[in-house]
């Protein structure tokens, strides 16, 4: 009896070990699963946040892609009323050119970008008479190149990668978004200026020009950036060399270094940094496939880039014969009718013996 006695006390003690290591071995498990679970989690959003960046740069999926997403108090239809009343101030102010080749050209050529391009919002496109290198689009699609750009690029695909870059800032909603954030103080003070990078205010200046205050043409690092990788894409889509993207910026930093001044206002609220261009070199050997041939420029190009410039020239002469220029002077007391009599009294006389 003794005996079976400390059987069943060794047989309990037994049982009782047994069922404290089933509960580790439970409670093992469960956090190994549970850590299981957390690294698969992990695991899927990783792949999908590097399938949303792989399709970000993927230029075949443009128009397919939210590229504009983000927290926005605007909707589509108020950024386009947006726009719409900032441009036709903008055009109130400054001196639209007006001639159909150089506006109808000019147009073509952003409207081709815009078809490849993740613009939800259709685009009005308006050529302005500054002499500036620049170009500014508003919220909505409504988009201004300055004359000064069109004489300063050298091919039709210089000139194609600054309107993809503004095209890219209206496509990903920049200013709107940024609004939102409060990074503004007022409605009046919008429009994105390219290289300056954000919304500016504007108003008149001397020879109509559009004026912008230094104090709002910064955009963040992040909204440029993107304006790059994506205006990159919408090149190479629309069928431009993407190079030239990077060449132009290259060409116009380079003038600014050997004639200081010559372009600071190009470069002056947001430099184009050596970092920002490395970049722009980088998505496209990374995200661009290589073509057989890329379009550079046109014949057509070549003709409205000398056909602006005679009629700059022309103005600018129009100009300085308003502001001072040499005139015909007359006689005190003559009039424009006198030609003949003064001739006839200033002219030698025949006179008889």
């Amino acid at each position: 009896m003794r005996r079976l006695s400390v059987l069943l006390v060794i047989a309990a003690f037994s049982t009782v070990g047994f069922a404290a290591d089933t509960k580790d071995e439970k409670t093992a498990a469960a956090a190994a699963l549970k850590e299981e679970k957390a690294r698969k989690e992990a695991e899927k959003k990783a792949d999908a946040a590097a399938k949303k960046v792989a399709k970000k740069n993927d230029p075949n999926e443009i128009g397919n892609r939210e590229v504009g997403k983000g927290v926005n108090f605007y909707s589509i239809e108020k950024e386009i009323a947006l726009g719409k009343g900032l441009a036709q101030e903008v055009e109130r102010q400054a001196k639209i050119v007006d001639d159909p080749v150089i506006a109808e050209y000019v147009n073509r050529v952003g409207q081709n970008i815009v078809r490849n391009s993740d613009a939800q919002v259709p685009f009005v496109i308006k050529v302005v008479e500054d002499d500036a290198v620049n170009a500014f689009a508003l919220p909505g699609g409504f988009f201004f190149v300055n004359t000064g750009l069109i004489l300063k690029a050298q091919t039709e695909a210089e000139l194609a990668g600054v309107m993809a870059h503004e095209i890219a800032h209206v496509a990903a909603r920049h200013g709107t978004r940024q609004d939102t954030k409060g990074q503004i103080a007022s409605y009046a003070t919008l429009p994105m200026i390219f290289m300056g990078g954000g919304w500016a205010a504007y108003g008149m200046r001397q020879a109509a020009q559009v004026l912008i205050p230094l104090g709002f043409l910064k955009f963040s690092r992040a909204y440029e950036q993107e304006a790059d990788n994506l205006g990159l894409q919408y090149m190479y889509k629309t069928g431009y060399d993407p190079v030239a993207f990077v060449d132009f910026f290259e060409k116009i930093q380079a003038m600014e270094k050997t004639k200081k001044g010559t372009i600071s206002q190009f470069f002056s609220t947001h430099p184009l940094t050596d970092s920002r261009i490395t970049d722009a070199q980088k998505n496209i050997q990374n995200n661009l496939e290589s073509r057989p041939e890329y379009l550079v420029t046109t014949s057509e190009f070549n003709k409205v880039k000398t056909r602006l410039a005679m009629l700059e020239n022309r103005r600018k002469v129009d100009d300085k014969s308003k502001d001072g220029g040499p005139t015909l002077k007359k006689k005190p007391g003559s009039t424009g009718d006198d030609k003949d009599a003064d001739d006839k009294d200033e002219r030698p006389k025949l006179e008889r013996r």
